[in-house]
């Protein structure tokens, strides 16, 4: 049962936060109704069993904790009445079971903490908080920030929604054109952080991946956009990986190793659809491009088919548009697969030399690649330990110590 609970609240907890947001009118509020659901689930579920619908449980539960909340804080403070008297109405019998609702509450949650009045770098790390349920020392390590900057972003975002009573709604049509970008940087965080989970037990967390793909769908039925074509393209062509991406007993499989035939051709074909289509304009976006390059993986059908030259000129291009020491390192990979390891070392080196990325475990471990492939073991050795003790994925880092454990073997045996 406890298992079960996990599940659930991994697989239901921001949705059921959203809904609970919706229905309290505050953050804070409905972060701590979201932990009194889930208790009272461990408490009660293992006695009288799981509910048929384990959400509407939850929302409802954790809804009637925060009335009692207020109740008991009233006694106190005569002003919480009419908060108290907010919580009634229609909710029980038609906002709790509505599930067009229910739908948009994760959209308006992030339409939320997209909101202009918010500061863009509060708005990131408020998003991940809320819609993927990050920790802050997660979010300070996919930032490479310290952990109270994060917290305090956080404090600020929720401030802010307070004082300048920022409503918990999608914006009319008119509005939509200028929150799309932040709107759609949200969605890709979200993908991201399933695609490839930055700490925990699981490679991919499939339960963000397919949230972030039904909410970009969300956004093009409210405002078809090449931008949001492009992206809902990258992440379903990225998605089409997943299940080659771990086997059985969950470990990670990299791109050369994994089985093509395992791929999802339904998601590769609508995503080419989608780029097709995002590639019209005369100009395309960052995400457009992204995608090109993920469709040159889903279109070869072996590794040694893959257009790495190609691939590598699309990396110059989000590099030129869009300056990134993440696109840097993913070029210096492009470009080590079709000119040779030396050369992606020399890049990654330029990079690290340039302060970028020290902290980055992938820009170490894409470092010890290139030296293992030049044979230069106990290099690769050093770098991969230092990739190690910065990276938090439990997958990443058994691959990271068989790498160690191989090179380690290697050089005794001469």
């Amino acid at each position: 049962m406890e298992k079960l609970i996990e599940d659930i609240y991994r697989s239901q907890s921001r949705r059921v936060l959203a809904t609970l947001i919706r229905l309290l009118g505050d953050f804070d509020r409905a972060e701590e109704a979201l932990h009194d659901a889930f208790a009272a689930a461990a408490r009660t579920w293992p006695r009288d069993g799981v509910p048929a619908n384990p959400f509407s449980w939850l929302v409802s539960t954790g809804r009637h904790k925060a009335i009692d909340h207020i109740r008991r804080r009233r006694r106190f403070d005569a002003s919480l009445q009419d908060i108290e008297d907010s919580f009634y109405g229609e909710a029980d019998t038609t906002e709790i079971g509505d599930m067009e609702l229910i739908g948009d509450d994760m959209l308006r949650l992030i339409f939320t903490c997209c909101h202009p009045a918010i500061p863009s770098d509060a708005q990131m790390a408020m998003a991940l908080r809320e819609v993927c349920g990050l920790t802050t020392e997660e979010i300070a390590h996919a930032f490479l920030v310290p952990a109270p900057t994060v917290a305090q972003r956080i404090v600020r975002a929720k401030s802010k929604v307070r004082t300048e009573r920022i409503p918990y709604e999608v914006p009319d049509l008119d509005e939509l054109p200028e929150r799309l970008d932040r709107v759609l940087h949200v969605i890709y965080l979200v993908f991201n952080e399933g695609y490839s989970a930055s700490s925990g037990t699981e490679v991919v967390r499939t339960d963000l991946t397919a949230e972030a793909i039904r909410l970009a769908r969300l956004v093009e039925g409210l405002l078809p956009h090449p931008d949001v074509e492009g992206l809902l393209s990258l992440m379903l062509l990225q998605d089409s990986r997943g299940r080659a991406r771990r086997t059985e007993d969950g470990g990670l499989i990299l791109l050369a190793e994994q089985d093509r035939s395992a791929w999802d051709r339904r998601k590769i074909e609508e995503g080419l659809d989608l780029l097709r289509r995002a590639m019209e304009p005369s100009e395309v976006g960052l995400y457009t491009v992204q995608a090109a390059i993920a469709a040159e993986h889903a279109k070869a059908e072996t590794p040694e088919a893959t257009d790495w030259p190609r691939i590598a000129a699309y990396y110059d291009l989000l590099t030129t548009a869009q300056p990134s020491p993440i696109a840097e390192l993913n070029r210096a990979v492009a470009i080590a697969m079709s000119e040779g390891p030396q050369r992606g070392l020399e890049i990654v080196d330029g990079i690290l030399a340039s302060g970028k990325l020290g902290s980055y475990h992938l820009a170490h471990a894409a470092r010890a690649d290139f030296l293992r492939q030049l044979g230069r073991r106990a290099e690769a050795i050093a770098a991969y330990e230092r990739a190690l003790s910065l990276c938090q994925q439990g997958p990443e880092q058994a691959f990271l110590r068989k790498r160690i454990s191989e090179l380690t073997a290697a050089s005794e045996r001469q």
